[in-house]
């Protein structure tokens, strides 16, 4: 069953680089007492999401955080190796966590998971981004299939008023 606004974000654990290697991050480390936009793109480095998806956010920090948004979250269906060359590609510098879902687990819990089977990409995470305040969905932005418009960055700014 796909998330809604309204339920609670399902635990998990994720992975990041951290400084002294690969790292676990659990849900409730990254959701509890927050307000967290977590966005997913379907890969690093694809076209999409590298030229247009993350680097929306990356520009738009200061302005997610003027609005409240405690954290910035990245997430994809790649290992945590990809994941941080991908942040240093594109210059996150901190500002945006990078989160590797590598066995789609949490794209599955979230009923968010992605066939890409057909393009030799496996299974995936949808394009979308979810508000989450101390752990509920606030707001929940799922891409039609081919689409970039309401998991954008300038679209939740939009949202958060």
């Amino acid at each position: 069953m796909t998330i809604k606004t309204g339920d609670r974000m399902p635990a998990g654990t994720l992975s990041r680089m951290g400084k002294d290697g690969p790292e676990k991050v659990t849900t409730d480390q990254l959701f509890r007492g927050k307000t967290v936009v977590l966005f997913s793109v379907p890969g690093a480095f694809t076209p999409t999401c590298d030229a247009r998806h993350l680097p929306g956010y990356v520009e738009h920090v200061g302005e997610l955080k003027a609005k409240g948004v405690d954290t910035i979250a990245c997430m994809a269906v790649n290992d945590v190796f990809v994941m941080n060359a991908w942040g240093k590609h594109a210059k996150v510098d901190g500002d945006v966590m990078m989160l590797a879902d590598g066995n789609a687990e949490y794209a599955k819990a979230l009923g968010l998971e992605l066939d890409a089977t057909g393009y030799g990409m496996g299974v995936r995470g949808q394009r979308f981004a979810v508000v989450v305040k101390d752990g509920v969905v606030a707001k929940l932005f799922v891409e039609k299939p081919g689409e970039f418009k309401v998991s954008s960055a300038d679209h939740v700014l939009a949202e958060l008023g």
